[in-house]
């Protein structure tokens, strides 16, 4: 039994001494500042290692860990990681903990072929070295930006200012921020660069001038220590009052839980971005056993990554498969320095490779690496207040900001409740006065002509006193604005108090910065808007063409003729004939009155058409075609005659005035001088319609305009004047019975007022326009300085109506005619079908000529079997009709292809023969007998 025992004994010894000569260390460096910071992290790893090997003892691969103080410098770091590379020849290093540390480190890793992975330095220009063996195990900075550009643009802000840091860290975001903000209509008007090391009184300069500006939304992004003491100055000079708005990277608020107290207080209001780490019972485990163990409450994401870092290199050393962990020794000279010193890893590139497809969940989310480097999480979105920071929002790449990441719908109300700087409820607007004292300048021009838009008059003590259309509409739009807005006006004059230049020129002096703003005329042009922004336009828009009025001399004897054009009274006496020509073919058989005599029948054609037209006829109708084609006709009658009425009553009640000059083109056939504003754009417009340089006459002021339209083109004046609508009202107010507006109207944007490109001010002022114009202070306004415009003529109603066309009454006609060949077509069919006997008669002397010779004769002759002739019997027909149908053997080629006239001159030859009363003599009777 003893011996069994002892044998026992001896074989578990040597299964230990086996399993433990098995295990494969693999030398793994670890470069940090061994500050709270660094410690927090390696303590991280280490109980990441000690966690993982617990649960796979099965691993051959273990994990040893050789610490390296990188000392707070970027040569320490270098230092480090070489020592680590050259004397333990370690297979990864895990670090540097800042992005300034870790170029040249990364840069040693890719020559030695050793992985460097990082959890802490997340400057995206990092990105940019492209080495395969540098692995991002944290997230990239760029990652957040749509968080913060979300952010400001769901409170509306135009503007924004970033603070960051003046190194690798601080730069590396800022063109993927610019770039985000520029998508949301935000731009950057300033870059706040504070160095790494700034003392305090550093600080508070760059405070001080950013306190100048107009823009209050700054984003931070800076390391820990340097951003508290920004906010704590900032807190003492007064910038964390209601009119500013805070906005820190991830780099301030994941440490918040872990900064001073005091610090944290001074940041009351300010808004943060992190990345969102789902909370698990994992975690919290981790959370418990980190404080018992450290007894410090300093764990952040950076030290959870560190975990999780730790974690994937583990499973990355087994998955490789590491057997041979010796470097290769590289070809170098004896008069070689460290930094070549130092071998090639020959499990290098199977341990990448292993570790860009680890996927598992960590204690800070999922770990998967895609194109060497972590994948961001949805961002939560926190406020600061009191001692700690609540979660009001999240953002994710999909949805943008949800109160719940369930949400889908992206709008500022989605956030929860914030406490802005201020301990105010209600977010800043993002922008004020400049708190330097100064007034904004708007500038005015000191212009000589049309001064009831702007007029600088000069006091006797040099001030200036500025009225006008423009200054009126400007202040109640100021006044309109939510906020108060201090200005103050400057003209814009030469030292002799003659304007200095023209309207480009004052637009242009807002881009050089003189101005803050310009109150004028001023119209919104494509070339202006290159250097300046406008508001929204508060006058109509438009060019157009201003001429005197005469009085209508067209008045003569033919004016009845005016309302229908020449084609439309050549269409309607066409179809009168035609009507006429039609009923008579339909009534001639079977009413007495479409018969006759030829030149009654004649008349009768006539007389019936033009009665029509006054419903004056009084022969009756009684075929239903006619009936029908009369209706129609009639309809038509009407129409054209109550158009013709009610064009006639027009010309004729109508004001006898009217424009010397309706066409834009007649003035440049006519090579007319026409007028045009001395200080306006106009002048380039209406050499762009072709008018002729020398023919164009400038006016500088309202007085001017109207001497040169009073004496005409031919007497050193004008025949027209081009200008902007809002100038031509206000002649119009002045002499409203002696000029009219005609003409097409030329697009413009009318007036806006002038502000330096992406001002904050200009949305603000278009809203306040578009409240200004719609209300009744605008009519005001314009009553007071232009005059009371409804005195005065519609030019519309003074021009003469147009004739009427064809055009308009073509429809008409068609149906007419459409009718009235339908009606056509049904009669001679009905009538070809009674006298089928006379077109198949197979006399072999008979030709086409004779028939068609006896159907007219058949016409001519009255419709016995019409209802119109039923009352005579046979007996008392007409001794003088005469039908050879009744009587075929009567029939001969020579009374059949007699060429008697249709009509006859002598009433006595129109009676018709009853051609029951056949006698011999009827074959030999006389042809002229025949009707």
């Amino acid at each position: 039994m003893y011996l069994f025992l002892h044998l026992l004994i001896n074989l578990k010894i040597f299964t230990a001494k086996m399993a433990t000569a098995q295990i494969i260390p693999v030398r793994v460096g670890v470069v940090l500042d061994m500050d709270d910071y660094g410690k927090m992290a390696f303590n991280c790893i280490s109980m990441a290692l000690t966690d993982f090997y617990a649960t796979h003892d099965h691993y051959r691969t273990r994990l040893a860990l050789t610490n390296r103080d990188s000392k707070y410098d970027v040569v320490g770091a270098a230092a480090a990681g070489l020592d680590l590379l050259k004397n333990v020849q370690v297979q990864a290093i895990i670090g540097p903990m800042f992005s300034v540390q870790a170029n040249f480190l990364i840069s040693l890793g890719h020559k030695a072929q050793v992985p460097i992975i990082t959890f802490s330095a997340t400057s995206p220009s990092l990105s940019s070295l492209r080495s395969p063996y540098f692995v991002r195990a944290t997230l990239n900075d760029s990652s957040q930006v749509g968080s913060i550009a979300a952010i400001v643009h769901a409170f509306g802000w135009r503007e924004v200012v970033p603070i960051y840091e003046d190194n690798e860290f601080g730069e590396g975001i800022i063109p993927f921020l610019t770039d985000t903000l520029e998508n949301v209509n935000v731009r950057l008007p300033y870059r706040s660069v504070v160095p790494p090391l700034a003392t305090d009184d550093q600080i508070v300069a760059e405070l001080y001038k950013l306190m100048t500006m107009q823009t209050r939304v700054f984003v931070v992004h800076m390391l820990t220590h340097l951003g508290a003491r920004l906010f704590a100055k900032a807190k003492q000079l007064g910038m964390m009052s209601k009119d500013y708005a805070w906005i820190v990277t991830d780099s301030v608020t994941n440490e918040l839980n872990s900064m001073d107290p005091t610090v944290v207080e001074s940041m009351l209001g300010v808004i943060g971005v992190k990345p969102y780490v789902t909370k698990t019972k994992e975690l919290d485990d981790f959370t418990v056993r980190y404080k018992r163990r450290v007894r410090q409450n300093n764990l952040n994401v950076y030290g959870l990554w560190a975990y999780d870092t730790a974690i994937a290199l583990a499973m990355s050393a087994e998955k490789a498969g590491l057997d041979n962990l010796t470097y290769q020794e590289s070809n170098t000279s004896t008069n070689s320095t460290d930094l070549e010193a130092f071998g090639v890893s020959l499990n290098g590139p199977k341990l990448i490779r292993a570790l860009s497809s680890i996927e598992f969940t960590g204690l800070a989310g999922d770990f998967q690496l895609v194109d060497g480097q972590l994948q961001a999480p949805p961002y939560e979105i926190v406020n600061v207040v009191g001692p700690g920071a609540r979660v009001i929002g999240y953002w994710t790449k999909e949805n943008g900001i949800v109160k719940e990441l369930n949400f889908t719908s992206v709008s500022d109300d989605n956030l929860g409740s914030i406490i802005w700087p201020g301990d105010k409820s209600s977010p800043p607007k993002g922008w004020v006065v400049p708190t330097n004292g100064k007034k904004l300048r708007v500038g005015v021009p000191a212009k000589v002509g049309f001064t009831e838009f702007v007029r600088v008059t000069w006091n006797s003590d040099n001030t200036t006193k500025v009225e006008g259309y423009c200054i009126d509409v400007f202040d109640a739009v100021m006044a309109a604005l939510p906020y108060g807005v201090q200005y103050e006006y400057v003209p814009f004059a030469t030292p002799d108090r003659k304007m200095a230049g023209n309207y480009n020129d004052l637009a242009y002096q807002v881009y050089l910065g003189k101005y803050d703003a310009v109150a004028a005329d001023v119209t919104i042009l494509g070339n202006r808007s290159k250097y300046v922004d406008f508001t929204l336009p508060y006058t109509e828009s438009g060019i157009s063409m201003v001429v005197l009025i005469e009085e209508d001399k067209s008045e003569n004897a033919w004016v009845f003729l005016k309302p229908l054009t020449w084609q439309l009274w050549l269409t309607s006496f066409c179809s009168f004939l035609f009507v006429g020509f039609l009923i008579w073919i339909l009534e001639h058989r079977i009413n007495e009155d479409f018969r006759g005599p030829f030149w009654y029948q004649f008349g009768t054609i006539f007389w019936f058409a033009f009665s029509t037209m006054v419903f004056a006829h009084k022969e009756r109708v009684i075929s239903n075609l006619a009936r029908f084609v009369l209706i129609i006709w009639f309809l038509v009658v009407l129409i054209l005659t109550q158009s013709y009425t009610a064009s006639l009553t027009s010309m004729l009640t109508v004001q006898k005035l009217q424009p010397t000059v309706t066409d834009v083109n007649v003035l440049i056939q006519n090579k007319e001088y026409v007028g045009y504003s001395k200080t306006s754009f106009v002048f380039g417009v209406l050499k762009k319609m072709n008018f002729d340089e020398s023919r164009l006459r400038p006016f500088t002021s309202l007085e001017q305009m109207d001497e040169l339209l009073s004496r005409g083109s031919g007497n050193g004046g004008v025949a027209a004047a081009f200008h902007e609508i809002p100038y031509i009202k206000l002649l119009l107010g002045k002499y409203c019975s002696k000029y009219m507006m005609v003409g097409p109207t030329y697009k413009t944007d009318g007036f806006g007022f002038v502000f330096p490109i992406g001002s904050p001010l200009v949305p603000d002022v278009s809203r306040a326009i578009l409240n200004v114009t719609e209300g009744q202070k605008m009519v005001e306004i314009e009553r007071k300085w232009f005059g009371d415009k409804t005195k005065c003529l519609d030019s519309n109603a003074l021009l003469l109506p147009k004739n009427l066309g064809l055009a308009s009454f073509w429809g008409l006609f068609m149906i007419v005619g459409i009718v009235g060949i339908a009606a056509l077509i049904i009669y001679a069919a009905k009538f070809l079908s009674e006298n089928s006997t006379v077109l198949n008669h197979s006399d072999p002397e008979s030709t086409t000529w004779s028939k068609i010779i006896r159907l007219i004769k058949n016409f001519d002759n009255k419709d016995l079997k019409s209802h119109t002739f039923k009352k005579h019997k046979p007996s008392e027909k007409d001794d003088n009709y005469y039908d050879v149908d009744d009587d075929p053997s009567n029939f001969s080629p020579t009374t059949y292809g007699h060429s008697s006239p249709v009509f006859s001159s002598s009433p006595e030859q129109n009676t018709e023969i009853d051609p029951n009363e056949k006698t011999s003599e009827q074959t030999a009777m006389p042809a002229n007998e025949i009707h």
